[in-house]
């Protein structure tokens, strides 16, 4: 138990710093927005390719973990759907509702899987992330699809995003690296390697200037339905498929973390581009990843 809390709290620290330093209005200007595109476009993909490039993936049940959190990520977005009429959410809350419980937080993810397991979990974590990130993308932009938010133009420009996503293609050119044999040449490896190191610092202070905590006074139902769907309901889902498909200890714990983590911060954008509820989505992911700081460590607790 100690050692998932001496893991993960030096992360939850850094988000912290980062709420603070957004609250301060530090460095100032549009210091911060430039940070977190130069994380999402270079750093952040830079770590993926020099992961996989370089990962024994034979020592990781790619299959398992892919029906574990695949399967897991389909049954509670067929769910989410079942129970719409149920919840009578307008379209635009509905596809942040979708977005909260599916979408997950790629930079805790990945930091915590490297301080909970070291090199091995950071390389389950970025077979996870290759996994896991073109098929969120897909149910989420269909979500927006499907629930009539999106104009033609907006449907064809956010495909064209879908296909330029630079973790998606980040996680396609780490894997043709290594499938190839030709993994990183030369100078390149330990470059891309140093590049990589930065994005998870960065990224969790980024998660924090995110925040916004005033978007917590807002607890409606879709506030209430994203929350239990994405911090306990998926993280039990992948659980029992775990435990069913008898995943090796830091496989496990990796599928799971995965599972627990908070909605991404970048759902935010997305929710403002295509027709989403944009306020709902600033309270989804403020809430839970100040709830998530809680509900992490109790998950990985319960199979520790």
């Amino acid at each position: 138990m100690e050692g998932v809390a001496g893991a993960l709290g030096p992360l939850f620290l850094l988000i912290l710093l980062g709420a603070l330093l957004g609250r301060l209005d530090q460095p100032g200007g549009d210091f911060w927005p430039r940070m977190e595109r130069l994380i999402y476009f270079l750093l952040f993909p830079a770590m993926l390719v020099s992961t996989l490039a370089g990962a024994d993936i034979q020592q990781v049940p790619v299959g398992r973990l892919a029906l574990a959190l695949l399967g897991a990520m389909g049954m509670l977005g067929a769910a989410l759907w079942a129970a719409n009429h149920r919840l009578g959410l307008a379209a635009p809350a509905f596809t942040s509702v979708f977005q909260g419980s599916l979408r997950f937080n790629t930079y805790v993810g990945v930091a915590g899987a490297a301080a909970l397991h070291g090199e091995a979990g950071a390389t389950v974590a970025a077979v996870a992330v290759a996994l896991m990130v073109p098929v969120v993308n897909v149910l989420c932009v269909a979500s927006f699809i499907a629930a009539g938010t999106l104009g033609t133009a907006g449907m064809r420009a956010s495909l064209a995003a879908l296909a330029r996503n630079p973790l998606i293609l980040a996680c396609l050119l780490g894997i043709a690296l290594n499938l190839s044999g030709i993994g990183l040449p030369g100078w390149s490896a330990p470059a891309t390697e140093l590049l990589g190191r930065a994005a998870l610092p960065l990224g969790l202070v980024a998660v924090g200037v995110a925040l916004r905590p005033r978007a917590l006074l807002r607890l409606d139902l879709g506030v209430w339905a994203a929350n239990l769907a994405k911090l306990i309901l998926m993280p039990a889902l992948v659980l029992g498929f775990a435990l069913l498909l008898r995943l090796e200890p830091v496989s496990r714990d990796i599928a799971l973390l995965f599972a627990a983590l908070p909605t991404a911060t970048s759902a935010y954008i997305l929710a403002r581009q295509l027709g989403g509820d944009a306020e709902l989505m600033a309270a989804l992911i403020t809430g839970q990843t100040l709830i998530a700081m809680a509900s992490l460590p109790f998950w990985l607790r319960l199979v520790g």
